[in-house]
């Protein structure tokens, strides 16, 4: 598994996960599979898009940011 964090490509108007400086994902697409830390242990979830993108089971109100590992 790869940790990193997640952000905003505006490019690919979609969401994407950072490794490193030039290390990336390469866009995630809605029903991708990840964990994300939520401040005491990892917990699984599931990117999806509605009016705008979330994660299936977190409550974020930005997910830019929050480490996840794939």
């Amino acid at each position: 598994m790869r940790q990193g964090a997640l952000f905003f490509d505006e490019y690919r108007d979609c969401y994407d996960i950072r490794f490193g400086l030039s290390d990336y994902f390469g866009g995630l697409h809605c029903g991708d599979c990840f964990e994300v830390f939520t401040g005491r242990k990892w917990k699984l979830t599931r990117i999806e898009y509605g009016d705008s993108w979330y994660l299936t089971d977190i409550r974020a109100g930005d997910l830019t940011g929050l480490i996840v590992r794939i």
